[in-house]
């Protein structure tokens, strides 16, 4: 369904809340990333990520508010998008320590004070390709 999260079921996936529940909160508490205070503000701080080749004639524009509504969709009532990270001009086919704004995400992983709690991706054809997109469906 467009506009809901939904949770991975691959082979050996075991639900962490045991009961079908929601398995990005259930992580997150687990995790210590989501804090009382954090979620009476609007719970999950999430960074956007997004791609647009301009090979296509594609407006990068137009793309972005494309892919950032839908990811947008993706995390309401869960929190709230604090960060964007959009390439432009970037083939989906490089990877992503090739791709300025994917490598500075990547990047911004290892520092814990970085103001996001997790990830969202509008459209996922965008940010992967071949072997590292079957292994996100």
């Amino acid at each position: 369904m467009a506009g809901e999260l939904r949770t991975q079921r691959h082979r050996g996936y075991q639900d962490p809340c045991g009961d079908g529940g929601d398995a990005l909160t259930v992580w997150a508490e687990r995790a210590g990333r989501r804090r009382a205070a954090g979620h009476e503000r609007g719970g999950l701080r999430f960074a956007f990520y997004g791609r647009v080749s301009t090979e296509d004639h594609q407006d990068p524009v137009t793309s972005l508010a494309r892919q950032q509504a839908q990811a947008a969709a993706l995390v309401a009532g869960r929190g709230r998008i604090v960060a964007s990270f959009f390439d432009i001009g970037q083939s989906r086919t490089l990877a992503w320590a090739r791709r300025p704004q994917a490598a500075a995400l990547v990047a911004a992983l290892a520092d814990p004070d970085r103001g996001w709690d997790a990830i969202v991706i509008g459209e996922y054809e965008r940010a992967f390709y071949g072997v590292e997109r079957r292994s996100v469906r």
